[in-house]
């Protein structure tokens, strides 16, 4: 409980005190933006115990709905919003209807496959989504409540927070999931997919579930990260992005639920304190990666909570 309130602490506090220690807030928002990425691809990875390398083309799909929401037909964050979440969210159900059966690297690998089809298809329509170049030509726009209007574009400040809230949400529904039945039905299938078929578990289904609730938060994250960036990039959709969500959730600790949280600000201001001093900033990250693996594999949270029970 006490690291789970000073974990909130930190977050709610972090425009204060992070410029004083070199960062930026910008940096604060990619950071929860990812987290909130890799703890949707944990509730798949983690709990259930099914290894997804597709999980950046529901990233990059959510940033592209909100892009071409905003761009081509109504300038509206939420609307924009609405429709990355539910773009991603569909493909999510019409992918894993098909692969639902297939387990272990088979299922790995055509997750990829099927995230290359949506990659190049964003690489290619030029005319609709820019191509290469990626999607530009819009901002994010301010947010009419009602009562008040909120200018997320002008104020960094603000749009962080406004991350933040969406973090807090979807962990606070994720966690909700996970302590319900249905969670510990996804757990039962991860340890011991047999005997959960026996106990008469519709594990196909379980499955499909958990793989389009996990893609439906990507999704919102990739919503965020297009308005965070104000541009929609195809590489956003691309296998790499993928990869690294995978190694956000490892680093921090896939079988925790705050280590995606963890891994993700290690691998964001890692990559981000790296890549403006070497251009080799991949190979870094990649051998401090190897290192946890051979020597942490419950990843940072997993070696201090070892150490705390010494």
């Amino acid at each position: 409980m006490a690291a789970r309130i000073l974990i909130w602490v930190l977050l709610l506090t972090l425009p204060f005190w992070l410029d004083r220690i070199g960062g930026y807030t910008a940096l604060g928002s990619r950071v929860i933006v990812m987290a909130l990425a890799a703890t949707a691809l944990n509730f798949l990875l983690g709990f259930t115990g099914v290894l997804s390398f597709g999980h950046g083309a529901y990233f990059g799909l959510g940033a592209y709905g909100l892009a071409l929401t905003i761009r081509y037909l109504v300038p509206s964050t939420g609307l924009g919003m609405l429709v990355g979440v539910v773009t991603g969210t569909l493909a999510a159900a019409i992918v894993g209807a098909l692969i639902a059966r297939l387990r272990g690297v088979y299922f790995a690998m055509v997750t990829i496959a099927f995230g290359q089809v949506f990659y190049f298809i964003a690489y290619r329509w030029n005319s609709v989504t820019g191509g290469d170049d990626g999607l530009s030509g819009w901002h994010r726009m301010p947010i009419d409540l009602g009562f008040t209007r909120l200018d997320i574009l002008g104020n960094a400040h603000l749009f962080y927070y406004m991350v933040l809230a969406c973090f807090a949400i979807s962990a606070a529904i994720m966690g909700w999931l996970l302590r319900s039945p249905f969670g510990h039905t996804l757990v039962a299938i991860r340890e011991n997919e047999r005997r959960a078929r026996f106990l008469g578990i519709a594990v196909e289904r379980h499955i499909w579930l958990s793989f389009v609730i996990s893609c439906l938060f990507v999704s919102l994250a990739g919503t965020l990260y297009a308005q965070l960036n104000n541009f929609a990039d195809p590489h956003d959709l691309h296998w790499q992005q993928s990869g690294d969500l995978v190694m956000m959730t490892v680093l921090g600790g896939m079988r925790s639920f705050w280590g995606p949280l963890v891994g993700a600000a290690i691998f964001v201001v890692l990559e981000d304190f790296l890549s403006s001093h070497t251009q080799n900033w991949m190979s870094f990250i990649g051998l401090f990666f190897v290192l946890v693996v051979m020597f942490f594999p419950g990843g940072v949270l997993g070696l201090v909570g070892r150490r705390g029970a010494k």
